[in-house]
């Protein structure tokens, strides 16, 4: 039996808004790197402010393309390419603002106040 997309299986409806208790969030692993959209400069791409100190041309790839829904200041997961990797990258996740306020909170994600 085919099950009906329209009810409940929508991400949006996992929402943390409202949620009390212990936020996990899901951490850099190896060369990733915490990043904010700076600017979207088209054809998927955009500038994005790494954490470590570099700024990247990113691009979202084909398969999350549809799946992730990306606009400036938001925070997300880079992953550097192996061949220009200070200047070129891919974007593997983007955090909801809960996760953000507890990157804040833990110290991982350094920004302007007025940023978020």
């Amino acid at each position: 039996m085919q099950q009906n997309h329209r009810h409940g299986n929508n991400r949006n409806d996992q929402s943390t808004e409202g949620y009390t208790g212990p936020i996990r969030v899901k951490l850099p692993r190896g060369r990733e790197v915490i990043g904010i959209i700076a600017q979207r400069v088209g054809a998927g791409r955009m500038l994005v402010s790494c954490m470590d100190g570099k700024t990247r041309n990113c691009r979202v790839p084909g398969r999350l393309r549809r799946e992730l829904w990306l606009r400036e200041g938001d925070a997300i997961i880079v992953e550097p390419w192996e061949f220009d990797g200070d200047e070129k990258g891919d974007i593997l996740y983007k955090y909801s603002k809960a996760e953000v306020e507890k990157l804040k909170k833990d110290g991982l994600l350094k920004t302007q106040e007025n940023e978020f």
